[in-house]
């Protein structure tokens, strides 16, 4: 009888969790990235905490106003700038103000001659199918990007709802994460090292992925938005946010944004610009992420490239632009606890104890 009141208990909670994650999936973006803002500035929270030891409520919400200002109406701002040049590029497109196929051409003509007919001989390359191909590319992808603005425009209701949603949840992460983390680790049913150990990744993963991954590809995203701005390229802050995107996904970078780029300009006779170009996204938007990565990341979270590529782009593909984090998260806690078990030695290994003398 015993055991079936547990079985039965254990099926109850199962459907009950079910159910509560079902209730609480539309806001899973909200929740998510409270969790990881709230990981990611615990150690600034746990400062402003120190010196207000009797009021911890007061020293979350300074801690929730200062990162509202610092990051998040910040990344509004520039969210609806980006919104506004996407438009722009795909009103210059459709009025023939931006002449693509021209540009195709002109970029297609300048080719050394001993490459278009290599490229010819082995029918890899025929400029009338190359430019109509490219054409039609851009002219789909800035449909698709001015698709996406006018659909971030109707859904700011939506947006609302979910940031005030997560600011919401953050206050009282901040407040009660640690006894929360607490109570969570203590219904874990795993022992307590391991449980330690599961805590200790999940922190180190997310703090790894928002300091090695986001700022990172934020931070190559502004330096190629610079440049693009100093040599004055149409829509830098569009070409910006590309770069940011590219930098996110490993193995593929900014690189292959600027480096078309600077290919057109010195195709086009503007020699010095893609010099320029060249030197500065090698030298300084490439050393960005060699140099940076190892120092923010660190080697207690170091996972394969293709481990983190692979996850990476599944992740986009699940969970959306929140495959970001979640990917590699999952990546990361696979690789623990898979190690967790090479580590624990079996019962056969066991050395088995001499009873003595009976």
């Amino acid at each position: 009888m015993r055991k079936f009141d547990d079985v039965g208990f254990a099926a109850l909670l199962v459907v009950v969790s079910l159910l509560f994650g079902w209730i609480l999936w539309p806001f899973f973006g909200a929740i998510l990235w409270a969790v990881v803002t709230a990981i990611v500035f615990a150690p600034v929270n746990d400062r402003v905490t120190r010196a207000m030891p009797d009021r911890p409520s007061l020293a979350a919400l300074i801690t929730l106003v200062a990162i509202l200002l610092i990051v998040i109406l910040p990344f509004l701002a520039v969210g609806a700038n980006l919104v506004s040049q996407g438009a722009e590029a795909y009103a210059a497109i459709e009025s023939g103000r931006i002449d693509l196929p021209g540009l195709i051409r002109r970029v297609l003509a300048s080719l050394p001659a001993w490459v278009t007919d290599f490229a010819a001989r082995y029918g890899i390359y025929n400029a009338d199918d190359v430019q109509e191909r490219i054409a039609s590319w851009a002219t789909a992808s800035s449909q698709s990007i001015a698709t996406r603005a006018v659909s971030i425009g109707q859904g700011t209701a939506g947006f609302v709802l979910d940031l005030g949603v997560m600011l919401y949840l953050l206050f009282f992460l901040l407040r009660d994460g640690g006894r929360l983390i607490d109570r969570i680790a203590d219904k874990l049913p795993l022992q307590p090292h391991r449980r330690r150990a599961l805590l200790r990744k999940f922190a180190q993963v997310v703090q790894a992925t928002v300091k090695g991954g986001i700022l990172i590809a934020l931070l190559q995203g502004a330096l190629g938005g610079i440049i693009f701005w100093f040599l004055g390229i149409p829509s830098p802050l569009l070409w910006a946010a590309l770069m940011a995107f590219l930098s996110l996904v490993p193995a593929v970078g900014a690189g292959l944004v600027w480096g078309p780029v600077a290919i057109y300009l010195l195709a086009t006779g503007s020699i010095w610009q893609g010099v320029v170009l060249v030197a500065f996204g090698v030298m300084v938007i490439g050393l960005a992420d060699n140099i940076l990565r190892p120092m923010l990341v660190g080697k207690d979270v170091k996972l394969p490239d293709y481990l983190i590529l692979i996850s990476t782009l599944g992740g986009i593909e699940i969970f959306g632009l929140n495959g970001f984090v979640v990917g590699p998260l999952i990546a990361a806690m696979f690789v623990t606890v898979w190690q967790m078990l090479a580590e624990t030695p079996s019962r056969r290994e066991q050395p088995v104890r001499d009873p003595g003398p009976a």
